[in-house]
């Protein structure tokens, strides 16, 4: 079998789909992840008693900003030709309360992975990922990767395009074969408590009110986790795209290209449901992007990317997930 492949922040969301994926098609993974308390850690320990059932997959519990304990880590396993580095403290509100988690893990965690992966023979390919908050005060949809990012909204989106320019900065000096990808409002099975499929799910089942901000005013680019998971290993198996000589390394849109309003997407979760939610309505919250549109052109070419679950079918398939999980 092939040298493992590394995803950090295996034990989240995304992390976990992708190992899952990887594992599937016969890949040997080794996953790590700090499992801190952002939301309810016995979901993340879920996810890797799913990941344990496959016979190729390790897991250590390790902050990835941890850069001697990640060192001893690295050469216990005689280091990683391939690394996808997911993790990352997630969440644009969560920011403007706690700002310190988001400059640990992303900022230093990415430093972290960028040395030792600039250390490490015969380096196939880093992925990582960024996302679709560093758009934010653009205005010109939709939105694309040639556009300027120079307006964040909030201290998560900062940190995120800072991953950029990291990379930027370590493919110029290095000729690091590296990727990054810019994913757009990921939902489905298994996915955040914090983001809105298992917020309003949570509470119009438990027949409580659910908050819309902006008074309903926003869409969003929601992108169901398969077609994340698919770009993302179509993009670990594009390496060659790094290539010295480019300007810039890659960065790819990983979007649906579908922005749905927010209240057709309560709308259609209610409908799932069977239930009709309570709303409250809420004024602007700061950090938040009102729109949300990606332009997947370049992902299309370069990648073969193409995302093919309806928003109706996602939604159903995480309400399913979400009433067995939860019974």
């Amino acid at each position: 079998m092939a040298s493992p492949i590394l995803v950090t922040g295996a034990a989240g969301f995304i992390g976990y789909h992708t190992s899952k994926a990887l594992l599937e098609r016969g890949e040997s993974v080794v996953g790590i992840d700090n499992l801190n308390s952002y939301y309810d850690p016995k979901l993340k320990e879920a996810r890797l008693q799913a990941l344990r059932e496959f016979p190729h997959f390790s897991f250590t519990k390790l902050d990835v900003s941890d850069y001697p304990a990640m060192q001893q880590f690295w050469k216990h396993h005689d280091g990683f030709r391939q690394v996808i580095h997911l993790a990352a403290q997630a969440g644009v509100r969560y920011s403007l309360q706690d700002p310190f988690p988001y400059i640990t893990s992303n900022v230093m965690g990415f430093m972290v992975i960028l040395e030792l992966c600039r250390h490490q023979d015969n380096l196939q390919h880093l992925i990582y990922a960024s996302t679709s908050s560093i758009y934010g005060a653009n205005t010109v949809l939709p939105f694309e990767e040639s556009q300027r990012a120079d307006t964040p909204l909030s201290l998560y989106a900062a940190t995120k395009r800072s991953n950029e320019l990291m990379a930027q900065s370590y493919y110029h000096l290095y000729q690091m074969p590296i990727m990054g990808l810019r994913f757009f409002t990921v939902y489905g099975p298994w996915g955040r408590p914090d983001m809105s499929a298992f917020k309003f799910t949570h509470a119009i089942l438990n027949d409580e009110p659910i908050e819309i901000f902006n008074n309903g005013q926003m869409r969003r680019d929601y992108t169901y986790i398969d077609d994340i998971v698919q770009g993302t290993l179509r993009g670990l198996d594009r390496p060659h795209l790094s290539q010295p000589g480019q300007t810039h390394h890659p960065i790819y849109n990983l979007g649906a290209q579908v922005p749905e309003k927010l209240m057709d997407f309560i709308a259609t979760l209610e409908k799932t449901l069977g239930l009709t939610a309570k709303k409250i309505y809420l004024p602007h919250q700061p950090g938040d992007v009102l729109e949300t549109y990606a332009d997947i052109t370049r992902a299309q070419t370069d990648l073969g990317f193409q995302p093919t679950t309806p928003i109706d079918v996602g939604i159903q398939n995480f309400v399913n997930w979400y009433q067995s999980y939860y019974n």
